[in-house]
């Protein structure tokens, strides 16, 4: 159940380290994970695409806590430094705790409890190479344990491409995620590295103020949805939309939606709003608060709450 829980938050697969799969941030929660190409002058950055990393993210600290289901929750912790000609870097860790378990014998009696939580490690840096044009890349750390004596570690390396077309108000960005090894494993299972190839588009409307934000996820292995499903149902669970109505620079209203999110979590045959989120943002002087919920349907649903601020 545990395991079903969190590859369903993913939206991926069952692989090893599901710390690295959840969305980083309040913001990109509440627009269902559509960030590859989400310009942001946060630090946080770092965890959407390495190439978004900006020098205006300079002294920015942001901290985000999810509030899972169950016992599980999650926090984010990253810092944004300029470092001139070298380029623009971040450092971040993120962290996953599945809460206490109780170990029993093998006759069912309790002998004392254990945790399980998963920790990840991440530097990453960006440059400009032509105009409107950058790239970045990031190497991660990760080490999952089960109680005191089971241990899996991994080395993983995101890298990525973001294009600025400030005169259209668009932007284009790819990116490529946890490509790397593991190193150990917990038990006889062989843990693997959720790898992801990602490519998003975004675009600030003319005559209003909305951002709108479409990503492909996942590209590098097209399946999911029934087996009888067409092309365009294929696309449709690879795919993340998303809006932001950017009222003014300290208030934004978001929304999205990811197909094979709902699909998955659905459970009503009607009017189901698994796969939905929502979220706002607010600043206040030199403090920024942002909040997403996500939909499990009946479930419940993910409530997640990210602060930031420049030092």
């Amino acid at each position: 159940m545990l395991f079903s829980a969190l590859s369903a938050s993913a939206q991926i697969e069952n692989s090893g380290f599901p710390v690295l799969q959840l969305d980083p941030s309040a913001r990109t929660a509440a627009l269902a994970g559509s960030s590859t190409a989400l310009l942001d002058n946060r630090s946080s950055a770092l965890f959407s695409n390495p190439a978004l990393i900006s020098t205006e993210a300079d002294g920015n600290l942001e901290f985000s806590y999810l509030n899972h289901l169950s016992d599980i929750d999650a926090g984010w912790v990253s810092y944004g430094k300029d470092m001139g000609n070298l380029g623009a870097f971040a450092a971040g860790i993120r962290y996953l705790s599945f809460g206490q378990f109780d170990e029993r014998n093998d006759l069912g009696e309790k002998t004392g409890s254990f945790s399980a939580a998963d920790l990840a490690l991440t530097l990453g840096g960006s440059r400009s190479w032509r105009p409107g044009l950058r790239y970045g890349a990031s190497l991660s750390l990760m080490h999952a344990s089960i109680a005191a004596s089971s241990n899996a570690t991994g080395l993983g390396v995101d890298a990525g491409l973001i294009y600025d077309d400030t005169e259209n108000r668009q932007s284009f960005g790819i990116s490529i995620h946890n490509a790397g090894v593991v190193l150990s494993s917990i038990g006889e299972r062989s843990d693997r590295l959720p790898a992801d190839l990602r490519v998003g588009y975004t675009r600030r409307l003319a005559h209003l103020p909305l951002l709108v934000s479409v990503t492909g996820y996942r590209l590098h292995k097209m399946d999911g949805g029934p087996e009888d499903a067409g092309a365009i149902a294929r696309i449709l669970y690879h795919t993340r939309f998303a809006g932001e109505f950017q009222l003014s620079e300290s208030f934004q209203v978001r929304f999205g939606y990811d197909h094979r999110r709902h699909d998955q979590l659905k459970i009503k045959s009607r009017l189901d709003m698994a796969g939905f989120s929502t979220g706002l943002g607010l600043r206040i002087s030199r403090f920024a608060f942002d909040y997403a919920f996500n939909s499990w349907s009946s479930l419940g649903g993910l409530h997640r709450l990210t602060i930031a601020s420049s030092i």
